[in-house]
C-alpha cells in the first residue's frame, strides 16, 4: 500500500489528531491539532504528540494498541516511518473495543 494522501477539513498547514475511547481518557482531551511545515510520517507526529502529552507512559501504551486511520484509509501493519501524513489531514486512534 502507498503512501496515505487524502485530505479532509484541517486548516492548512496542521494536521489534527484524534483520539477516541480510551486513548481519549489517555489524552485527557478528544483531539490535538498539530502544526506541520509540510508532509510528515505518522511515526513524527506521534513522537510530536507524545511529547506534547509529557511522555505519558499510559498514554504512549495506549496509542500502541490503537488501531490508525489517516483520512479514512487504515494504516494496518505499515511501518509508521513510512506512512506519510499532510497538511490538512485528520489522523484518528481507535483503542480495541470489547464487545464487537
Amino acid at each position: 500500500m502507498g503512501a496515505l494522501t487524502r485530505q479532509t477539513d484541517s486548516p492548512a498547514g496542521q494536521v489534527r489528531l484524534r483520539y477516541w475511547a480510551a486513548a481519549r481518557a489517555a489524552a485527557g482531551v478528544a483531539e490535538d491539532v498539530i502544526d506541520v511545515s509540510g508532509p510528515c510520517t505518522l511515526a513524527d507526529l506521534k513522537a510530536r504528540v507524545l511529547e506534547l502529552h509529557g511522555s505519558s507512559a499510559r498514554f504512549a501504551a495506549v496509542l500502541g494498541t490503537c488501531s490508525v486511520l489517516v483520512g479514512d484509509l487504515p494504516v494496518g501493519s505499515e511501518d509508521p516511518g513510512s506512512v506519510e501524513v499532510g497538511a490538512g489531514q485528520t489522523v484518528e486512534f481507535l483503542p480495541p473495543f470489547a464487545g464487537g
